[in-house]
């Protein structure tokens, strides 16, 4: 990967924290806000279509998709970690052989992808730079449905993404964290064709779905 971001991803979402976070998936089941995700898409039918899961992590998002009848799944995660767990879990679950997985940048692989139905960013526009680029290539490879899982605009998350990013600068990783205009998202998603059709937030999280 070239871009100094995802160098940083691969760092930071280790071994170590994609197998604590496996654990915690098999005994508690996936975030709060990933099942609020999830619960959104599956509020119109699945079946049958296709899933683009980018930073996916473990895996949850897909593996629930695949319960509601997707038929088959991509995943883009910027940590091999990741990928792993994500795939042992198939795996375990029964559809590995429905999921290509795929190291690197959305970015960067866009053009090798083919289009889906629908794309799944949960908790990955806050770890990118470029938020015009990554909405951008999400919405080409769209076409029915596009999920996202991002930071609210507060300013407690403004103290909490100077915290994080001083820390990861004394670390020496490159990684940053990111509070990108929802605004700016919105008016990508909308040129694509993209309306919001649910939206959920939390403290620190809202959760959005947008559709042709």
């Amino acid at each position: 990967m070239n871009c100094c971001q995802c160098q940083g991803l691969e760092s930071l979402f280790d071994q170590k924290t994609a197998t604590k976070e496996l654990e915690s998936y098999r005994q508690k089941g996936s975030a709060k806000t990933t099942q609020m995700l999830i619960q959104a898409l599956k509020a119109k039918a699945v079946a049958n279509l296709t899933l683009l899961d980018v930073g996916g992590g473990v895996g949850a998002i897909q593996h629930a998709l695949f319960k509601a009848g997707i038929r088959q799944a991509t995943h883009v995660d910027a940590s091999s970690a990741y990928l792993r767990a994500s795939q042992e879990e198939a795996q375990r679950q029964g559809h590995s052989d429905r999921i290509t997985y795929r190291f690197g940048n959305l970015i960067e692989l866009a053009p090798e992808l083919g289009p889906v139905d629908i794309v799944t960013l949960d908790r990955v526009v806050c770890c990118y730079h470029d938020v015009e680029a990554l909405i951008e290539a999400s919405a080409k490879l769209a076409g029915q449905r596009i999920g996202l899982v991002y930071p609210r605009e507060t300013w407690w998350l403004e103290i909490g993404r100077l915290l994080i990013n001083t820390t990861v600068w004394v670390q020496r990783n490159p990684f940053r964290f990111f509070v990108h205009p929802t605004s700016t998202i919105e008016a990508i998603l909308r040129q694509y064709g993209f309306e919001r059709r649910f939206y959920q937030k939390t403290f620190l999280w809202q959760v959005a779905v947008y559709a042709k």
